[in-house]
């Protein structure tokens, strides 16, 4: 990785390592982060991603409720279209990730074939 590990924290390295692992097009919550890691919770993790995530492919670890980040939603749909990640609309027309089809489980042999269909 890009980043000098001493002056990050042990645990915010691990976040961002964890965050880089994320393939192109699937997404983790930062509950999903927190329990593949083994220690942390999801605000744990929003904090170090909100603190330190910036050098990492953030747009990955995402709410679980599929909506984007507040405040960095024109990005991450950017991001998201960029790399064929799973979307759908909601009801009122706004899109939000398809999280039953973005989200990955962490192992190599969880990276299914992408579905078409993205927005």
């Amino acid at each position: 990785m890009g980043r000098m590990s001493e002056e990050l924290p042990a645990y915010a390295e691990r976040v961002l390592e964890a965050a880089e692992r994320i393939p192109p097009g699937r997404v983790m919550t930062y509950g999903d982060v927190a329990e593949w890691l083994g220690e942390g919770g999801p605000r744990q993790v929003g904090r170090v991603m909100a603190l330190y995530g910036a050098a990492v492919p953030w747009w990955r670890v995402v709410r679980a409720d599929g909506r984007p980040l507040p405040g960095s939603e024109g990005r991450a749909l950017e991001n998201y279209r960029a790399e064929a990640t799973p979307l759908r609309l909601t009801a009122d027309g706004e899109p939000r990730l398809d999280m039953r089809r973005a989200r990955w489980g962490g192992s190599a042999g969880a990276v299914a074939a992408q579905d078409e269909g993205h927005i």
